[in-house]
């Protein structure tokens, strides 16, 4: 099982703050996490594809997304952070 959490705008456009999913067979990495999250979710998809992307945590790590995921993961989607 995967502790999914999305943050600030990821949260508003998915109207939801977390979800736990069943690691699929076809998921080991954060890519294919991404792929099958698109794949289910259109809201997600458009996120994805978006000019500015979105980071990825996984055990509040910032990771890339050729992270190898494990059983119990908590993973993390959230928009680029900006400053200024």
């Amino acid at each position: 099982m995967l502790n999914i959490h999305y943050f600030a705008s990821v949260r508003e456009a998915l109207k939801r703050d977390r979800q736990e999913l069943a690691i699929p067979d076809s998921v080991s990495t954060v890519a294919e996490l991404i792929e099958h999250l698109s794949a289910k979710d259109p809201a997600f998809k458009t996120l994805q594809q978006s000019s500015n992307g979105l980071l990825v945590a996984v055990n509040q790590t910032v990771v890339d997304n050729s992270y190898k995921l494990s059983e119990g993961d908590e993973v993390a989607f959230f928009p680029p952070m900006t400053g200024g």
